[in-house]
């Protein structure tokens, strides 16, 4: 069993206001964004199963076409290839999981 220390791991700018800090084990990746206020993912759909939770702030979440405004204590479940996006209403910190793993977040 490994122990990740996050505040030892430099944060990588995936799009603009995204920055994220990453593990990745052979089935799942697990994101830690901080995210700016204004900061927005366009809709997109990929393979990945992703579970999201808002940990601060608050992000306006849109999921197949249904939009909620998320924050502590909301978990998002969205399925593979389903279509979201959405905006960060404050400054946030946002925890993902995704399965399979990101592979193009290992590079990064």
């Amino acid at each position: 069993m490994a122990t990740v220390d996050l505040s030892k791991m430099e944060p990588k700018e995936i799009i603009k206001g995204f920055k994220g800090k990453f593990i990745h084990t052979e089935n799942t990746t697990l994101a830690f964004w901080e995210v700016e206020k204004g900061a927005s993912i366009p809709l997109h759909a990929h393979i990945h199963e992703q579970i999201t939770q808002v940990v601060e702030g608050k992000f306006e979440l849109t999921i197949d076409g249904e939009t909620k405004i998320y924050e502590n204590g909301l978990v998002a479940v969205i399925p593979s290839n389903v279509v979201h996006g959405g905006v960060a209403l404050t400054n946030c910190k946002i925890m993902d999981v995704f399965s399979p793993v990101r592979e193009e977040y290992k590079n990064r």
